[in-house]
Parts: C-alpha cells; sequence; structure tokens
C-alpha cells in the first residue's frame, strides 16, 4: 500500500515538474524573415530577427542605416538610426513590429492587440483575431509566430532559426543616443524662415 501511494505521489511530482518546464522562459534566437509572393517567390531582401525574452529587434533592408527594437514588457517600438545616433517611435513605420512579437500560443491575440496599440494603428483597441484575414503559424516552444499569411496570398516566414542566447545589447538604444520627436521638429521648422504658410 505505501508503494503505491509513493508511486501516487513521484507521479504527482512529475506532472508538477512538467507543469513548472511549461512556466520556464522561451528561447533566445535568431531568424531570417523572408518575405514571398503568393506563388512562394522570395520577394526583396531577407531581413535579420532577434529575439530574447519579450525583446525583439528587427534588421530591416528597407530601413538602411537603422534597425527597429521592440519591447512588449515596457510597451515600447522603436527606430534607431545609427548614423545619426537618434532613436524614435516606431509608430507604423513596418508591419515586422507588430507581427513578430512573443506569443501566448494559446491565445496570441492579446500581443498581437497590445503591439497594434504601441504602433497607433487606427481602432487597434477593438483589434480582434477573429475576423481577422491574415493567418499565423505559432511555433509552442518559442511562443512566437513562424509564419503569417496576409490575404493576397503573400507571406513573411521566419527561417534559418538558430536558437541561442543573444547579447543584450542588441535590444538595446546605445548610450549617448538622443530621442527625435518627429512632431516637436514639424513644429520647430514651421517657426522657421523655411516654412510657408
Amino acid at each position: 500500500m505505501s508503494t503505491i501511494r509513493t508511486g501516487a505521489l513521484f507521479f504527482l511530482l512529475l506532472v508538477l515538474h512538467a507543469g513548472s518546464r511549461a512556466q520556464t522562459p522561451p528561447q533566445q534566437f535568431a531568424a531570417d524573415i523572408v518575405k514571398r509572393d503568393s506563388a512562394g517567390a522570395v520577394v526583396g531582401p531577407t531581413a535579420k530577427l532577434y529575439v530574447s525574452d519579450l525583446k525583439t529587434r528587427i534588421d530591416a533592408p528597407e530601413a538602411s542605416g537603422g534597425y527597429f527594437i521592440t519591447d512588449a514588457q515596457a510597451g515600447t517600438a522603436l527606430f534607431v538610426r545609427s548614423a545619426q545616433h537618434v532613436f524614435m517611435d516606431a509608430k507604423q513605420s513596418t508591419p515586422l513590429t507588430r507581427i513578430f512579437v512573443r506569443v501566448d500560443p494559446r491565445d496570441p491575440c492579446r500581443q498581437w492587440q497590445a503591439a497594434a496599440l504601441v504602433a497607433g494603428v487606427p481602432g487597434a483597441g477593438g483589434w480582434r483575431c477573429d475576423g481577422l484575414k491574415a493567418a499565423a503559424t505559432i511555433d509552442p516552444e518559442l511562443r512566437f509566430p513562424i509564419k503569417w499569411q496576409s490575404p493576397d496570398g503573400g507571406t513573411f516566414v521566419l527561417e534559418n532559426i538558430r536558437t541561442a542566447a543573444q547579447p543584450a545589447d542588441l535590444f538595446a538604444v546605445p548610450a549617448g543616443y538622443r530621442k527625435l520627436d518627429p512632431q516637436a521638429l514639424i513644429e520647430q521648422i514651421k517657426h522657421s524662415d523655411v516654412w510657408a504658410p
């Protein structure tokens, strides 16, 4: 009788241990973001993605001279321009910062809605997964979308996924960079000789 109880207790501990492992932080990784058309042909150059916990960095070719960093915990999405030593809110500069964020595989909508709110997407507060015309494939171990298909059949796909620790400085604005406020710059130009009413 005691052997059965010991066995049952051991089994319960295994179940509890498995449950605690499911709560461990997801793996850090790097990957290529490949854009493909509806026929599967590669469209344009490849972007680079780096992920650590709730932070991402996207080096997108269309953002030459800069890169995007997001931090879901801080609720930020920034565009960093290295040559000018400046950074700014990314807003709607690229859809990639709204698609490629860490998600809960059982309920990804919450994280995508938060990313849309950070980007300032109109109506993002009412953003929902049901009725969405895009489709996503989520890797449950990475807790990350690995494929996003738009209504026209085009896709963004993660390829060459490499799980490894990522350097913390990839996800931080370098020291000494100043924040650029585009609206403040416009206001400054309005009060200069350059502005024509």
